[in-house]
């Protein structure tokens, strides 16, 4: 099998890495030093775990299709997402399992697509029926965590790795149980539950939450509330979108202390707005929406958010500019911690190590990207 090599700095020593690698993985990684300060920084590829859609193609609605999957991958590849998880949002049943075949269609297309995809994301249908803490998801397909409904999802051949739910259900922590015992990463989000509940959901084996700060009552008690509980608990690794909008960026510095170097990931929660141009549209990911100049996606006439309209990238430059996280720290964010956290992942997925997946970004101190390496190939920037 042919082999390249690329070259960067290590963020963490300070080397100059000649990484030998082919179209399967890192063959081997020389190190050796080098003055010089203009060399890029070498990274593994970046990996989000929460994606709706991107510029143009969309993973939810009735024209999802496998097309569209193969096209989010290149696409994300070219801006340094080298790894995603698609996420299908609370719908019926049958458009549920619509979605995750066109994804399994993609992935059995294209070797790529294949690699890029480990698992799929439901967030829903199992959320809070609340205005406000289900935000812009469709009141009308909210429903009882079901393990069957689950089971059904599995049978029809997709590759379910984590859902999201709101444990204010009755038996929510038998249910969650019952999920966990067939494989599926439960993730807590889109929630009023009580801090009780929420406990009794981490006890039953949920570990992940569904972008902390979001996804819950626009007004909460001081303390206790369901934030504090998910930060205080180590057991729940915590996604977080970065893009300026969802989080404001001393609650983004709180809670990155608070879950500390391993316990949070940062996901672009991206809808197929992100990089399209301000204004209104219509999307399966809640309806009428507003795209403002700065990137603010918003339901058409309110402040509730509709997902984000920037991408991971972007988040880890945000991370850098307004934050105390040094480069090293911030990527573990967007490689290694969601790699470790995300069900079907490569061995080895987020690192630079033999063995490892040939995913890779140069990279600058402040986050841009220059160069991009998926499964082995180069591909072209944006």
């Amino acid at each position: 099998m042919k082999t390249q090599s690329i070259q960067g700095r290590d963020v963490r020593r300070g080397d100059l890495l000649t990484i030998t690698y082919d179209a399967e993985r890192i063959r081997s990684i020389d190190r050796s030093r080098d003055p010089a300060t203009d060399i890029p920084v070498l990274a593994p590829g970046l990996i989000d775990a929460q994606v709706n859609g991107f510029r143009g193609s969309d993973v939810n609605g009735v024209e999802a299709s496998s097309e569209s999957i193969q096209s989010i991958t290149a696409e994300l590849a070219k801006i340094g997402v080298t790894s995603w998880v698609p996420t299908i949002v609370t719908a019926s049943e049958d458009l549920i399992v619509n979605a995750q075949l066109c994804i399994e269609r993609a992935r059995k297309a294209d070797p790529r697509v294949a690699k890029a995809i480990p698992c799929t994301h439901v967030e829903g249908p199992f959320i809070s029926d609340r205005d406000g803490p289900r935000g812009v998801h469709d009141a009308r397909h909210i429903r009882p965590i079901d393990p069957a409904e689950v089971q059904r999802w599995q049978r029809s051949g997709a590759r379910v790795g984590v859902v999201t739910v709101s444990p204010h259900w009755p038996d929510s922590a038998s249910r969650i149980a019952e999920l966990c015992a067939m494989g599926v990463t439960v993730a807590v989000g889109h929630t009023h539950a009580s801090t009780q509940q929420i406990v009794d959901a981490v006890d039953a084996g949920a570990r992940l939450s569904t972008h902390l700060g979001n996804g819950i009552d626009t007004l909460i008690r001081r303390h206790p509330n369901a934030i504090w509980t998910q930060l205080a608990d180590d057991r729940l690794v915590c996604g977080l979108i970065a893009d300026g909008h969802h989080l404001p960026a001393d609650t983004l510095e709180v809670m990155l202390r608070a879950k500390g170097p391993s316990g949070a990931f940062l996901v672009s929660d991206a809808t197929a707005l992100a990089g399209e141009q301000p204004g209104r549209y219509e999307t399966p990911v809640g309806g009428t929406v507003d795209l403002s100049e700065d990137g603010r996606l918003s339901y058409a006439g309110t402040d509730l958010l509709a997902g984000a309209a920037t991408n991971l990238a972007d988040g880890l430059r945000n991370v850098l500019r307004v934050t105390s996280l040094s480069l090293t720290q911030a990527l573990r964010l967007v490689t290694e911690n969601p790699a470790r956290v995300t069900p079907g992942a490569r061995p080895g997925l987020g690192t630079l190590r033999v063995g490892a997946p040939p995913d890779f970004v140069l990279l600058s101190r402040d986050g841009e990207v220059f160069q991009v390496v998926q499964s082995g190939a180069r591909v072209g920037k944006r």
